[in-house]
């Protein structure tokens, strides 16, 4: 795809004249240049990469399983430049996997070791990764659906060989980046300012998606900073927006509407939920009375298809109130076996239960349904047919849900019991 018909499909989206659902990130390991020396691979993560005169400077570089053909991609458009350095945006597996590629090709080319750069959290999460290897695996298969096996973070990936803290400004062959440490979906984040190209590479601050600020399976998000960070971006009126998720975005009027449309949603979120809090509320109450603008989650860059805000609010009290729920049964509760066992009997056996649970899941509420069929699980966990009320419940749920982190945890749980139902 050419340049130009890469950015009349990221026009054609914002402008609303893209009727596709799906999410915006396209796999195909295809190259275009976006100007002089500057092109974009896509792929599960993109590449950015900037052809400078001592060589190929990239910003990420895709997943282990992507890393060679974004290597192949980059070699058709420059076939006897050497990698020069890698910049890391963030440690996550899917920006840093693909660099064992990068470096086996300048080995095999000959070339000088390849220079990383990265901020210098980056190492504290490659040893955490180490320590939650088998976690990582579990956590990541749930979300998308697929098996992992070995090393979550892949043994050849390439070690930072210059970190920094705050700022760092980067001369490569007559290139000059500034690197930007923000928080925001990591502590380890970083955002690459090229002025030559008034360009931003923003990594995963943007990624197509209503903002990654709520992972329940990961680790702390930080979005007051993250809003921080791209009301900067925005203030830098770049022309080029590079995101590692999703399609490039051409025009400074039209990146500085997503950029501030982006940091408002998030500082709406973080505010009211600290009203609420101040006023003593439970979070159970905060989640299901702080909304979003409609307007705003309309947006094709805004749609809850990874995140949601739901999970993005779960993630502000963690960050400010602990994770103490309000709700004094949780501070030491039962053992959800017991608790599950009494509903039961309460309710005349857990057949009996998982049967209401489907009655109510199939008048359309799914998150009671939900919390009577786990309680009917745990009072009788090897009950196939209330294995087999369970899979259907979370089957019917996984149809109704828009974002990936949500279909994914459904989907596992429909599976783990249709396959016990058999």
């Amino acid at each position: 795809m050419t340049m130009a018909d890469l950015f009349a499909l990221s026009d054609k989206i914002l402008r609303s004249e893209h009727t596709d659902v799906r999410p915006f990130n396209r796999i195909n390991h295809e190259l275009s240049e976006l100007d002089n020396d500057l092109s974009f691979v896509e792929a599960f993560s993109n590449s950015v990469n900037f052809a400078t005169d001592d060589g190929l400077v990239i910003v990420d570089t895709s997943s282990i399983r992507g890393g060679q053909l974004v290597v192949d991609a980059i070699r058709g458009w420059r076939p006897n430049d050497r990698f020069n350095a890698l910049i890391y945006s963030h440690g996550h597996v899917d920006h840093v996997g693909g660099s064992g590629a990068f470096i086996a090709d300048a080995k095999q080319a000959g070339k000088p070791n390849i220079e990383i750069y990265g901020h210098e959290n980056v190492q504290h999460r490659f040893d955490r990764y180490n320590l939650t290897n088998g976690y990582n695996q579990v956590i990541n298969s749930r979300q998308f659906g697929t098996s992992m096996q070995g090393n979550f973070l892949p043994t050849d990936t390439g070690q930072v060989t210059t970190s920094y803290s705050s700022y760092l400004n980067l001369q490569k062959g007559g290139l000059t980046m500034d690197l930007y440490h923000a928080k925001g979906e990591t502590d380890d984040h970083t955002w690459v300012w090229v002025p030559k190209y008034k360009a931003i590479c923003a990594g995963d601050f943007f990624i197509w998606n209503f903002p990654n600020a709520g992972n329940p399976q990961k680790v702390q998000r930080y979005p007051v900073e993250w809003a921080a960070a791209m009301r900067a971006m925005a203030d830098k009126q770049p022309e080029y927006f590079l995101p590692a998720h999703g399609l490039p975005i051409r025009g400074a009027k039209q990146i500085h509407e997503v950029l501030t449309n982006c940091a408002l949603v998030l500082e709406n979120l973080v505010s009211d939920t600290l009203n609420l809090m101040n006023q003593g509320a439970r979070r159970n109450d905060i989640v299901h009375s702080v909304k979003v603008d409609a307007a705003l989650l309309a947006k094709p860059y805004l749609r809850p298809l990874y995140d949601e805000p739901e999970f993005v609010i779960n993630n502000i009290w963690r960050l400010y109130g602990g994770w103490y729920d309000g709700n004094p049964a949780h501070l030491k509760p039962a053992t959800e076996v017991a608790l599950g066992a009494e509903i039961a009997a309460l309710a005349g056996g857990p057949l009996k239960l998982a049967q209401r649970a489907q009655e109510i899941a199939e008048s359309g509420d799914f998150r009671l349904a939900c919390h009577l069929i786990e309680h009917a699980l745990n009072a009788d966990s090897g009950n196939k047919q209330v294995h087999g009320i369970r899979g259907e419940i979370y089957q019917a749920r996984v149809a109704q849900e828009t974002s990936l982190m949500s279909k994914g945890i459904y989907g596992y749980a429909a599976r783990e019991s249709i396959k016990l139902a058999d």
